[in-house]
């Protein structure tokens, strides 16, 4: 009995100084200060902030994130729509919840005028998403009531369009494991193109359109979803289409698994603000995995590969960003737990994070791009 006392004295004291490690571990963020980026908080208020979107809107930037206590599924889960002119100083328009459901994930665009806000209901503590649902509003204060939207279990991503008429987005299956490219003349109705990919955890699927109107997507496959230690077969998936997008070619990088991923153009180059995971990449640490850190990073994106330009200030829980191009400089707000501690994601999920915007003037990001070659 002794021996077995000493025994659980010596593992609670070995925890304890693990947890006290990982509260205490300083940010090892790669930030490349030839980025000569400005950053600040704009929501900083102890909750679990979190699945940001922004755009332009009406000379301003409107911002919509999700709030709840925790990263786990809540039914006090809720999204927030905010309209900054500076970027610094917030008004809150809206609050909106769908009842009995935790709801995340909302992407923000203006088709015909009007606001369409997408978002994903979410069942269980394990936060499963089931269904898009759609609102609009022609103000960003008052919205319609949400309501499905698209094929019944295609979870969206970011709607794009190349000439304000025609609308894709990128869909991946509620079971994961496929994703799809939808279009639309409307936003509402929705129409399968092709399929993208088949197999490997699919999920997490964006767009974006290449500078000779070919379609580039990334997609997030994590081989199993959702396991506690990641996987060795995580990857990142690139696939490019010419019009109509109905054939793919594709190729994998191991770089990371690019989660909560916003992908843009500038110029002739494809760039994405999404998630990075540090290595080393296997135990504890696989892609994926729950005992990771993890990152905000900015990536130039090519048909064949994803290159990593800088991290920014960001640890923790993170990611899930949104990007406007405007007045010479990249904008891009996303969530994150604290800025000046490496939390590993697992402990990260049950603790406050904020969002923060960081501001890249172009002519930096152009220049740190060439420096990527």
């Amino acid at each position: 009995m002794r021996a077995a006392g000493r025994l659980i004295a010596v593992l609670l004291l070995a925890a304890g100084v693990l947890l006290a490690y990982w509260l205490l571990r300083p940010n090892r963020a790669q930030v490349d200060a030839r980025l000569d980026l400005a950053h600040w908080p704009i929501v900083s208020d102890g909750e679990h902030n979190s699945n940001t979107d922004l755009i332009a809107w009406r000379g301003d930037f409107l911002l919509v994130h999700a709030a709840s206590p925790w990263h786990l599924g809540s039914l006090n889960s809720r999204l927030l729509v905010k309209r900054s002119g500076d970027g610094r100083q917030w008004q809150t328009l809206a609050r909106l919840q769908l009842p009995g459901k935790d709801i995340r994930d909302p992407k923000l665009v203006e088709i015909a005028g009007r606001l369409f806000l997408y978002a994903l209901p979410n069942e269980g503590r394990m936060a499963t998403p089931v269904e898009t649902v759609l609102a609009t509003s022609s103000d960003g204060a008052t919205w319609t009531p949400f309501e499905p939207v698209g094929p019944p279990g295609w979870l969206f991503w970011r709607p794009k369009t190349r000439d304000g008429v025609t609308w894709y987005v990128p869909a991946y299956w509620h079971e994961h494991g496929r994703s799809i490219l939808l279009r639309s003349a409307d936003g509402r109705s929705w129409e399968p193109v092709s399929v993208i990919h088949e197999g490997d955890g699919n999920d997490e699927t964006a767009v974006e359109f290449l500078p000779d109107g070919r379609l580039l997507a990334t997609a997030r496959l994590e081989a199993t979803p959702d396991t506690l230690l990641g996987s060795d077969d995580a990857t990142t998936l690139l696939a490019v289409a010419e019009p109509p997008y109905d054939r793919w070619q594709k190729v994998h990088t191991k770089l990371t698994r690019l989660d909560g991923p916003v992908l843009f153009r500038l110029d002739e180059d494809l760039f994405a603000v999404a998630r990075y995971q540090p290595p080393p990449h296997g135990g504890l640490t696989r892609l994926g995995g729950m005992w990771s850190r993890k990152r905000t990073s900015l990536y130039r994106v090519e048909p064949e590969r994803l290159v990593r330009l800088s991290d920014l200030p960001s640890a923790g829980d993170t990611s899930y960003a949104g990007v406007v191009v405007r007045d010479g400089a990249l904008w891009t707000e996303y969530y994150t737990s604290r800025i000046d501690r490496d939390y590993p994601w697992f402990l990260a999920l049950f603790l406050p994070t904020e969002l923060r915007m960081a501001r890249i003037p172009l002519d930096a990001l152009r220049a740190l791009s060439a420096a990527h070659p």
